[in-house]
């Protein structure tokens, strides 16, 4: 097997702000590997150090590590083949870059979409959230009345940054009575910090609060604590997170789990849990937006996933748009037709 690594940066088209920090950039790592005959299967591996604390230098040495094992994985099951590359890479952000790679070439090789491997029947569109990045009222309300025009039903901001309930308000009063407003905070409160915060911020009605504190034990007394709904998010990656329920959801990510095959496994174990599952991506690229997808198809997420975020880059136009607020699974064969041309632009 041949194997290529290739590194970019895309810059989003406006500072985006969360509670670890201002983004302008993000780095991107992708994975070529060709089989004997010339098909080619590509991977993406995204870490985000801000949020991840997974460097993009850490990623490529442990994908370096993996390239002799890749070279010589001809004959060896998708399986066999990440078994080996977790003991040596060890990061899932490069074991998913891996994972895609190999399941983008099995769909190549088989003609078929990937989807349609992982068992799933017709998938219908999926289900995505807009994401309010402005952290003052008038861009935050300009976004959700976009967001409401566009059909989205549900819009994701980021709290834990400025006056969050202004900011809050002007979404509701610009989206209207029927768009669900999520809201992240990063685990940047504490347990009682996030209690206080929801219990303010409850009026304008909110769907569902992302990783409001940090670790299992916080969240629990967060949810607990509130009527509010409550998603794990960066909690998810602790030790037993997934085996004992601590709230309402887990929202579960490419990079962060390793690939498809990781978040459809830890997608079972929280289920098993009594969990709800959806998805979202840390700025992803094509590829990795495009694996979440086909993921989706095979997970039915009920809520809105966090999937429509390609739009956020400047300078390239986005191969996999939402319509409606719903993205349709790629064309084509393997992870879908095209998608690693948006990497070119990508310097």
């Amino acid at each position: 097997m041949n194997v290529r690594l290739l590194a970019g940066t895309a810059r989003f088209g406006a500072p985006f702000a969360a509670a670890y920090g201002e983004l302008s950039q993000r780095p991107f790592l992708i994975l070529t590997l060709e089989d004997a005959n010339g098909v080619l299967g590509f991977g993406e591996a995204a870490p985000l150090e801000a949020y991840d604390g997974v460097s993009i230098d850490h990623v490529r040495a442990a994908l370096d590590d993996c390239v002799p094992v890749l070279r010589d994985c001809e004959g060896i099951d998708h399986a066999g083949v990440l078994a080996a590359c977790r003991e040596v890479a060890v990061l899932p952000q490069a074991v998913a870059a891996i994972d895609l790679a190999l399941w983008d070439l099995a769909g190549r090789r088989a003609g078929e979409p990937v989807w349609r491997l992982l068992g799933a029947g017709d998938p219908a569109p999926v289900a995505v959230n807009w994401t309010i990045g402005a952290i003052d009222r008038a861009g935050a309300a300009l976004a959700a009345g976009q967001a409401r025009a566009a059909g989205y039903r549900c819009v994701k901001v980021k709290v834990g940054v400025g006056d969050d309930a202004a900011r809050l308000a002007a979404v509701r009063a610009a989206g209207g009575p029927g768009l669900a407003i999520r809201v992240d905070a990063n685990g940047v409160w504490s347990a009682e910090e996030a209690i206080a915060a929801l219990l303010t911020l409850a009026p304008v009605g909110i769907e569902l609060c992302e990783e409001p504190a940090s670790g299992v034990e916080e969240i629990h007394r967060v949810s607990a604590a509130t009527d509010v709904a409550i998603a794990i998010d960066e909690t998810a990656a602790a030790p037993g997170a997934l085996e004992q329920r601590c709230c309402d959801a887990v929202c579960l990510k490419i990079a962060r789990c390793g690939g498809i095959s990781g978040l459809l496994e830890q997608a079972a174990r929280a289920r098993a849990a009594g969990y709800e599952v959806y998805l979202a991506s840390t700025f992803d690229g094509p590829l990795g937006i495009s694996a979440a997808l086909h993921a989706a198809a095979a997970i039915e997420p009920r809520r809105a996933c966090g999937l429509a975020t390609l739009g956020l880059f400047e300078g390239r136009e986005d191969p996999l748009p939402a319509r409606g607020g719903q993205i349709a699974l790629p064309e084509g064969a393997g992870l879908g037709d095209g998608l690693a041309e948006w990497y070119r632009s990508v310097a």
